[in-house]
């Protein structure tokens, strides 16, 4: 069996420097490196306990073209980009934090049928955030 690993999770973002305020400030991590290039940007942040694991935040335009950026920059402004699940030990202390830094709450922190307690989000693009409680400290 291969031994694979998730290195880079894209998240395409219409405002760098707003995103970072909200991943970088908001949920904690940590900027990795910060790349420009033909007048794009992509900001790589480590996910601190998961070493290795970094999400790329870029503008629709970096590396496509004109139309494509375009097409892709309305489904990102229509929250229609899938989004991103992550998971903390203390799902209210970062609902708390989060929230009160003016980010977007979708969903306050519950108890879903299918399992997980979780809260939703969405960054300053319109990308949906969930956030999980780890497992071992949900409550009943």
């Amino acid at each position: 069996m291969t031994n694979i690993s998730v290195q880079f999770v894209p998240v395409t973002v219409l405002d760098v420097d707003e995103a970072l305020a909200f991943y970088r400030d908001g949920l904690g991590l940590e900027v990795v490196s910060d790349v420009s290039n033909a007048g794009f940007r992509w900001v790589s942040l480590s996910v601190p306990a998961q070493g290795g694991l970094n999400l790329v935040l870029s503008a629709p335009g970096a590396g496509r073209s004109d139309e494509d950026a375009q097409a892709l920059g309305e489904l990102v402004a229509k929250g229609a980009m899938g989004g991103l699940v992550l998971t903390v030990p203390d799902l209210d202390s970062l609902f708390e934090s989060l929230s009160a830094s003016g980010a977007e709450v979708l969903q306050e922190p519950m108890k879903q049928p299918w399992g997980p307690r979780d809260c939703a989000f969405r960054d300053p693009s319109g990308n949906m955030v969930r956030i999980n409680q780890a497992a071992e400290e949900q409550i009943s």
